[in-house]
């Protein structure tokens, strides 16, 4: 009984292996390998009829070429205008906010006794200048020697210095602006006792404006000195102006480049501080403006667009997006005049032979920005 068991079992294995095997070599294969669209692309239409498509004419159009920069508004320069001797400070002149001009008083030391000693300073100058004529006369008698004549002209030289650094302090007891700007602080008051080095007041340049920001190494060889920026502050005011500065060393938290754009303010409107968005014009190039809905991928991946071609057959031109905008891309990679297929291209591959409606708006795309 037990023999029989095996004996039975054995029987039904190789019967399975029979009927395994016998659908491997002899059934059909259930699932054909799909071709791909390069298999496609080789496969011409011929003797096909052609697939209709919808396509427009373009043309290329000069696309200024601009590096985009984040930043902000900066003044030209603050300062702060320091006393340079000491003294009381008997007047100041300028308030906080106050506009100035160069050369206007900021602040005022009190004399004391300067005056009396460029007074005693000048005498000094009338004596030595007597006795130095004097040793001048008696050379032409033979009476002075030379030592002598030298030590008149030396006590000479000296009473006229004490005399013009007597004056020169009497000058500095007035502080004055030595820029056009906008006084932002006034550290002294009327009554401190100023000391070399003392701050009268913190002077800010506005005009120009600077908008300035950083660029990466790949871009800012790019940018110019000269080149013209345009950008709008987070205001909503617009500016423009010259790159008057392009560092050549990188800053070492960020990595980038500075960039200085001059914007002029005359009326200072412009607030240092302010976020902004510029772009510099860094040159030209030809480019078609497009959809980005036409854009399409080939079989390694490269972006590009379908036209056609005088044979009325389809063909791929990868291209490079050069830029944004909010109605459409700006491409380069075409030809100058280009018959770009606008509906059914998703539905062709490139070699095949179709048959184009033009739009009535035969051209796509506008004005470069």
């Amino acid at each position: 009984m037990r023999g029989s068991s095996i004996t039975t079992a054995v029987v039904i294995a190789v019967l399975t292996a029979v009927w395994l095997a016998s659908g491997l070599f002899s059934g059909e294969a259930t699932v054909d390998e799909h071709p791909t669209l390069k298999d496609l692309n080789g496969r011409a239409a011929q003797g096909e009829a052609p697939t209709a498509v919808r396509g427009r004419v373009i043309r290329a159009s000069t696309l200024p070429e601009r590096v985009n920069v984040r930043g902000r508004t900066e003044n030209k320069r603050t300062v702060d205008v320091r006393a340079e001797t000491t003294g009381r400070v008997v007047e100041r002149s300028v308030e906080r906010g106050d506009r100035v001009q160069k050369g206007d008083l900021l602040c005022r030391l009190a004399l004391e006794d300067r005056q009396a000693r460029l007074d005693q300073s000048a005498a000094a100058v009338d004596q030595a200048r007597l006795e130095h004529e004097g040793s001048q006369r008696l050379k032409t008698g033979g009476l002075q020697s030379e030592t002598a004549i030298a030590q008149a002209k030396s006590r000479l030289a000296a009473a006229e210095a004490g005399r013009a650094a007597a004056a020169l302090d009497i000058e500095r007891t007035r502080i004055r602006a030595p820029f056009a700007g906008v006084v932002e602080d006034t550290p002294l008051e009327v009554g401190d006792y100023a000391q070399p080095g003392a701050p009268c007041a913190r002077l800010v340049d506005l005009h120009p404006m600077l908008l300035v920001g950083g660029v990466s190494e790949t871009q800012a060889h790019r940018i110019a000195v000269g080149a013209i920026a345009t950008g709008r502050l987070a205001t909503g005011a617009a500016v423009s102006g010259p790159v008057r500065f392009v560092a050549t060393q990188a800053d070492p938290g960020t990595r980038t480049y500075r960039v200085e754009v001059s914007v002029p303010n005359p009326d200072y409107a412009l607030r240092s501080g302010i976020t902004t968005q510029f772009q510099v014009r860094t040159g030209e190039t030809v480019a078609h403006k497009v959809s980005p809905a036409l854009l399409t991928l080939d079989d390694a991946g490269a972006v590009g667009l379908r036209t056609v071609d005088d044979a009325s057959r389809v063909v791929f031109n990868p291209v490079e997006i050069v830029a944004h905008e909010a109605d459409g891309a700006w491409v380069t990679g075409l030809a100058q005049v280009a018959t770009l297929i606008t509906v059914g291209h998703e539905f062709v591959v490139a070699g095949d032979r179709v048959e184009v409606t033009l739009e009535e708006d035969a051209k796509d795309g506008g004005s470069p920005p």
